[in-house]
């Protein structure tokens, strides 16, 4: 710890954190989960044990006058056998809502996964010192965004003057669930995952549940963001479902209905959008599960395959235009009695003439340009009305009737949620 500073040392507790559901005690401080521990009790998948410990969309935020902040973090790194280091994850640092910095913690605990073996070893190690210095005098709130796929405990906050919350600024919150898409998988730092880009550009507050492979219509998940305060509600569901072949057309079906009722068991006339998957040619008509290949791993590149056999559609195994579909007809259905209930067809966000010139680099994920293009997009779509007269930008042949459904999303939801935002 640095002696050249006068440091107020501060709690971390919920009051100056954002976009945790819940703050776990641990020996060293607390660690923000975005899964309720009800919830990661009824878990049994490693993957989302893991994931949903990883604070996507998480951050500190707080109003002072100090010009100097220290927070002490226990990272857990990810090694994976055979392949070069993962950089450190970034923490991003906002200055009345600018970006003011980013910096990484070194050390920390080291998880070593096998993915040919599908084994993992976690080793333990000790905390490192995150450091800002150097900022602007006055009062001026602060965001420290913490890495979005890489779980961190957060042990000490230190400053040179005082700390407190940052007063209600009457933002909405926006609730949102998705894949490791939305979790900012390849993203270039946490407030550049789409989620996060779309929340800036929206002026909305985020809560992400991007759950990297885990986006499987878990009814605990449901239930997390039944029971958890918001103004508008998005779930972006297909990938994952094909990814591990998880279910067929008839189970999926009934599974996307009790999870739409049970969030409505909590939020009854919320504005609730429903996105189908971006565009992913591997898997347009041919079914999971996806495959790994390993054969460039060393070179630090790892593709994915469609494992499945397109024929197999005919027996009810999903693809992602087969989930498009039905997810369409899902929300036509329910918007007679819904009118608060939108549909926004994913290739809107990522189609075509996207992956011609940004494909995905292991035909799955976007990269950290595609982020920032489906955050672009998402905030276009979502929260920004065209006045009278206004022609939208087109983002393809159906953008418009996309626009006009989805601004309605983001723009009838004052009172409709009995919430107010925090």
């Amino acid at each position: 710890m640095s002696t050249q500073h006068q440091w107020t040392t501060t709690p971390i507790t919920a009051d100056i954190l954002r976009g945790a559901i819940e703050l776990e005690h641990t020996a060293h401080g607390v660690l923000p989960h975005r899964l309720p521990a009800w919830a990661r009790a009824q878990n049994s998948d490693p993957q989302l044990a893991m994931v949903e410990a990883q604070p996507s969309g998480v951050r500190l935020r707080f109003r002072t006058r100090a010009t100097a902040i220290e927070l002490d973090a226990l990272p857990t790194k990810r090694v994976y056998v055979g392949a070069p280091p993962r950089p450190d994850g970034l923490y991003d640092l906002l200055v009345d809502g600018r970006p003011a910095g980013h910096g990484s913690v070194a050390g920390g605990n080291i998880l070593t996964i096998d993915m040919t073996a599908g084994t993992s070893e976690q080793q333990p190690g000790q905390p490192g010192t995150l450091r800002f210095g150097e900022l602007p005098d006055g009062e001026k709130d602060i965001e420290i965004w913490l890495p979005h796929n890489e779980s961190t405990e957060l042990v000490a906050l230190r400053t040179d003057a005082p700390v407190e919350p940052v007063p209600d600024r009457g933002r909405k919150v926006w609730l949102h669930h998705g894949s490791s898409i939305s979790q900012g998988s390849d993203a270039a730092s946490p407030t550049t995952t789409w989620p996060a880009l779309a929340a800036s550009l929206g002026g909305v507050d985020l809560i992400n549940l991007g759950l990297g492979g885990s986006a499987l219509l878990d009814p605990f998940t449901a239930r997390t963001m039944r029971d958890t305060p918001a103004d508008l509600i998005s779930v972006k569901l297909g990938i994952n479902l094909v990814n591990v072949d998880l279910m067929r057309l008839r189970a999926f079906t009934t599974a996307v209905h009790g999870f739409l009722d049970t969030i409505r068991e909590g939020h009854p006339t919320a504005p609730l959008l429903v996105v189908s998957p971006i565009l992913c040619p591997i898997h347009e008509d041919t079914p999971g599960p996806s495959a790994p290949d390993f054969s460039a791993i060393s070179e630090g590149r790892l593709r994915f395959l469609a494992a499945g056999d397109p024929a197999e559609r005919d027996g009810g195994k999903l693809t992602l235009n087969v989930i498009r579909d039905e997810l369409a007809r899902i929300v036509r259905q329910r918007a007679a009695e819904d009118p608060n209930l939108h549909y926004l067809d994913g290739r809107e966000l990522y189609g075509e003439a996207d992956y011609a010139e940004l494909p995905l680099p292991d035909e799955l994920h976007p990269d950290a340009p595609t982020h920032r293009r489906i955050g672009e997009r998402f905030a276009d779509l979502a929260f920004t009305t065209p006045g009278p007269g206004q022609t939208p930008v087109s983002v393809s042949s159906h953008a418009a009737a996309s626009r006009s459904a989805v601004a309605a999303w983001s723009h009838n939801s004052a009172g409709s949620s009995g919430i107010a935002a925090s």
